[in-house]
C-alpha cells in the first residue's frame, strides 16, 4: 500500500468507532510508524488526522498508537525538504516547522517570556525598520545624532545594543506602531499544536457514531441540566490564558480576551463526552465601553479544538465560533449548543446575534463549508425578511429534491445580514434591527453638532442628566447617557438602578453589570430605541 492510499484509509477510518473498525484502524496506525512521508502535503494529511484522533479516539490503544507517531512528529519534518507549506495559516503550528508574524506588543511580550530561546525578531522579513528611528532616540542615550541625520542606520546593532528582543518588548511603548516581525522556531515546544496538551482525569472514548446535526435542539437547552462549574485559582487562571494565547499564536491570531483575559476570574466548565470549557472576562482596564465581553478556550480529551467570543448587551449576546480546522469533521453542532448552553446560564442572554461574517459575507471559508445552513438548520433566522423569504423558497426546492446543493452564488445571497436565535422567553424580534455601532455613531454625531466636540462636556452633561457621580461612571457611558431618549423622565427608583448598573462595569467581574442591565427595563428600551 503507497503512501497516499495508506493516508486514504486512515482518514475513511477516523469517524468509525465500531470494535472492529477501530482494531482496522490501529493496525493502519502501526504501519504509519514504520511509514516515511516524503512531502510536506503527506505530512500536513498525517499531521491533522492524528490529531483528530487524538481528540476523538476510539480506544485506549489507538490513543497511545497516535501519541507514539506524534511524539515525534518534528524528526518526520526534518527529513523533508521543503517545509515551506507547514507554515500556512491553515496548519500553522506543526512540531519541527517556523512561522514568523506580527503579533501586538502584549502578545509579543508573552512569547519573548515564555518560549525566549525559540522567539526572535526578522529582520529580514522587516519592511520598514526605519520605524525604530521615531522610537530609538527616546529610549537610547545619544541614538538621535545617528538616526536624525544618517542615511543608512545599522539598527539592527542597535538593537542588540541596547538588549536584544526583550529590550525592545519591554521598553518601547510603541511597539505596536513598529510592526515587528518575530520568527518563532517551534522545535518540540509544548505550545505546538502537535504537542499541547491538558492532563485529563478521565479520556472519553468514542465507540457510536458522533452526535450529528440532526439530532441536536437548541430549544431545549434552558431546560438541561446546569453544566458542572468550577472557580479556578488565580495561578491555575493565569496557565489556562497563557495556554490561550499560545494555541492563537501558532495560528497567527490573536483574541482580545486571550491578550488580556483576567486570570482572577476563570471558571472550568464540564461540557460532557470528554469536552471542558474554560471561560473567563477582562479586567476593567480592557473592557468594552458598552458590551460585556468574554472568552471561552474549548478543549476535547485534552486537547485545544477552537475558542469562543461573546459579546453581550443586555440579553443579546453577539457569538464568535471558531472551531479549528482538524476538527470541524467532529460533534460540531451538539459542541456549539452546550457553549450556548453555558453562555445561557452563565450571562443571562436569550438572543445569540452572528455577524453576516460568521456565516459567510465576504468570508470565502464559510461559503465553502456551508456555514448558513450550519446555523439555520439549528433555527437560526435572517433578520431581513426578505432574506428569509428567500430562505424558505431554497428549503421548499430542496425538500422537492434532497440532492440539491445551494450554490456559492445563492449563499452570498443569504448571508448579506445578520442571523439570530431566540431562546424560549425572549422577546421575538427586539434585538433583530440593532447595532451596537449605531449607538456609537450617533454619539459621535452628537459630540460634534450638540457639544462642539468636547468629550468632557458632552460626559459631564450625561452625568448630571442621570445625576450620577464622576467615580460611579465611566466617560463612555457618561456620554451615552447624554443622548439616552427619555432619560429626564426616568422615576428616581430607576435613575438609582442605573447608577447601580454603571458601577457594576467596574465590578470583579462584569456579569454582574450584564445582569442589572438585563433587569433594567427602561434602560433596556431606551437603548433599543436609540
Amino acid at each position: 500500500m503507497s503512501a497516499d492510499q495508506l493516508l486514504l484509509r486512515l482518514e475513511e477510518y477516523k469517524r468509525r468507532f465500531s470494535a472492529a473498525d477501530a482494531a482496522r484502524l490501529a493496525g493502519l496506525l502501526r504501519s504509519i510508524e514504520r511509514r516515511r512521508f516524503s512531502t510536506a502535503a503527506s505530512l500536513i494529511r498525517l499531521h491533522e488526522t492524528l490529531l483528530f484522533l487524538r481528540a476523538y479516539p476510539a480506544s485506549a490503544e489507538i490513543l497511545r498508537l497516535v501519541e507514539s507517531i506524534l511524539k515525534r512528529f518534528s524528526g518526520r519534518v526534518a527529513a523533508i525538504d521543503d517545509k515551506a507549506p507547514l507554515a500556512a495559516p491553515e496548519v500553522s503550528g506543526i512540531a519541527g516547522s517556523e512561522l514568523t508574524a506580527v503579533f501586538s506588543r502584549d502578545v509579543a511580550r508573552h512569547l519573548v517570556r515564555r518560549h525566549r530561546e525559540q522567539v526572535s525578531l526578522e529582520w529580514g522579513a522587516w519592511e520598514s525598520p526605519q520605524r525604530l528611528g521615531l522610537i530609538l532616540p527616546d529610549l537610547l542615550p545619544l541614538a538621535a545624532d545617528d538616526m536624525a541625520v544618517e542615511a543608512h542606520v545599522p539598527y539592527e546593532e542597535w538593537i542588540e545594543a541596547a538588549g536584544g528582543l526583550k529590550w525592545l518588548v519591554e521598553k518601547a511603548g510603541r511597539f505596536d506602531e513598529l510592526e515587528v516581525p518575530l520568527s518563532w522556531d517551534l522545535g518540540d515546544s509544548a505550545a505546538t499544536r502537535t504537542h499541547m496538551r491538558l492532563p485529563v482525569r478521565r479520556i472519553f472514548y468514542h465507540r457510536e457514531p458522533l452526535i450529528p446535526r440532526r439530532a441536536v435542539s437548541l430549544g431545549s437547552l434552558p431546560h438541561d441540566p446546569p453544566l458542572a462549574t468550577r472557580k479556578l485559582s488565580p495561578r491555575q487562571g493565569q496557565r489556562m490564558i497563557d495556554l490561550a494565547r499560545d494555541t492563537s499564536a501558532v495560528r497567527y491570531r490573536e483574541l482580545h480576551g486571550f491578550t488580556y483575559g483576567d486570570e482572577r476570574h476563570v471558571y472550568e466548565v464540564e461540557a460532557g463526552r470528554g469536552v471542558v470549557f474554560y471561560v473567563w472576562g477582562v479586567p476593567p482596564a480592557r473592557r468594552l465601553p458598552l458590551r460585556s465581553y468574554h472568552a471561552a478556550s474549548i478543549w476535547k480529551n485534552g486537547v485545544p479544538v477552537g475558542y469562543f467570543e461573546a459579546l453581550s448587551l443586555a440579553e443579546r449576546m453577539e457569538a464568535g465560533f471558531n472551531l479549528y480546522y482538524t476538527f470541524r469533521e467532529g460533534e460540531t453542532a451538539w459542541l456549539y449548543a452546550r457553549l450556548l448552553k453555558m453562555f445561557h446560564d452563565m450571562l443571562g442572554v436569550r438572543c445569540i446575534w452572528l455577524d453576516p461574517y460568521q456565516t459567510g459575507h465576504e468570508n470565502e471559508e464559510a461559503i465553502a463549508s456551508g456555514a448558513f445552513w450550519f446555523y439555520r438548520k439549528l433555527g437560526f433566522r435572517s433578520v431581513d425578511a426578505g432574506l428569509r423569504e428567500l430562505t424558505a423558497r431554497e428549503e421548499a426546492r430542496i425538500a422537492a429534491d434532497p440532492a440539491r446543493r445551494t450554490s456559492p452564488a445563492m449563499l452570498r445571497k443569504l448571508v448579506r445580514k445578520p442571523m439570530v436565535y431566540e431562546f424560549p422567553g425572549a422577546e421575538p424580534g427586539a434585538w433583530d434591527l440593532f447595532e451596537t455601532r449605531r449607538i456609537g455613531l450617533r454619539a459621535a454625531r452628537a459630540l460634534r453638532t450638540r457639544f462642539g466636540g468636547d468629550a468632557a462636556r458632552m460626559a459631564d452633561s450625561g452625568r448630571r442628566a442621570a445625576g450620577i457621580a464622576e467615580r460611579d461612571c465611566t466617560p463612555h457611558w457618561a456620554a451615552l447617557l447624554a443622548i439616552l431618549p427619555g432619560l429626564a423622565g426616568w422615576s428616581s427608583q430607576e435613575k438609582q438602578a442605573l447608577r447601580q448598573a454603571l458601577r457594576a462595569k467596574a465590578a470583579p467581574e462584569e456579569v454582574t453589570h450584564l445582569r442589572m442591565v438585563q433587569n433594567h427595563a427602561r434602560l433596556r428600551r431606551a437603548l433599543l430605541r436609540l
